[in-house]
């Protein structure tokens, strides 16, 4: 069995003396693991770090044994590395990729939207509100999506501020006020993309998806927590909203 693609690497871990294995989300082959000969020299170790796009080839005798990679590097993210709150994204990013997506699972969608959040953060261009849709996208491909379109209660479409942790769809905030201690936050920036948002937004729509991520999507996974590098993520998001207010 063999074949070519393009992939980013989401993590590597050493295997034996001077292998690795690498865990990669590739854009027609899914999340594919496989052993990198060599993976652990000097020379090798600068392609293999996480957020990195990489051409592979992948050998094995047959489809299900775990098989060997050729890597060669296509795009180095290494800008991100300088940046305390860029590596946690990236750091996020690639744990919940490993977390959640299926093994040899094609979600073209899932690379595509990946890929472009991760050049995002290798840029100056400002993310966090980015990041937020992108785990919103995750629950709404692997089947947890969420229903913001119109209040639970309803059926309006207006001043929709809050979700409810039961359902998942919207709620105004006449519908919502009562039991406001119980809901969850819906910043506008959610339902409408290319809204500016505040700090204090962003950190509320990461309240929200990781609501979901844990209690909809974990359990499903096994009910394994989800990665500390999202909630390394969470609390430097949270000392920049302090110390910018």
């Amino acid at each position: 069995m063999e074949w070519r693609d393009e992939g980013v690497i989401l993590a590597a871990r050493r295997h034996g003396e001077t292998s690795v294995i690498l865990d990669v989300l590739t854009k027609t082959h899914g999340r594919h693991a496989g052993v990198v000969r060599g993976g652990a020299s000097r020379k090798q170790a600068p392609v293999l770090q996480p957020g990195n796009q990489v051409e592979l080839e992948w050998r094995a005798r047959l489809e299900e044994h775990l098989g060997s990679f050729r890597v060669e590097l296509l795009k180095s993210r290494s800008g991100i590395m300088s940046d305390r709150a860029r590596l946690a994204a990236l750091s996020s990013v690639c744990a919940l990729m490993s977390f959640a997506m299926p093994e040899r699972m094609e979600l073209t969608l899932i690379y595509d939207q990946t890929l472009e959040l991760i050049e995002r953060l290798n840029s100056d261009a400002p993310w966090a509100s980015d990041y937020a849709v992108w785990e919103l996208m995750i629950l709404e491909e692997l089947g947890y999506g969420l229903d913001l379109t119109s209040c639970a209660a309803t059926g309006g479409t207006q001043e929709l501020i809050y979700v409810s942790p039961k359902s998942g769809r919207a709620v105004c905030r006449s519908a919502g006020a009562e039991y406001a201690d119980r809901m969850l936050p819906l910043p506008e920036f959610l339902q409408m993309q290319g809204v500016d948002a505040a700090p204090a937004e962003v950190l509320g729509a990461l309240k929200t998806t990781g609501y979901f991520l844990e209690r909809w999507l974990a359990p499903a996974l096994g009910n394994r927590p989800l990665p500390d590098a999202r909630a390394r993520l969470v609390r430097a998001l949270e000392k920049d909203a302090k110390r910018d207010s």
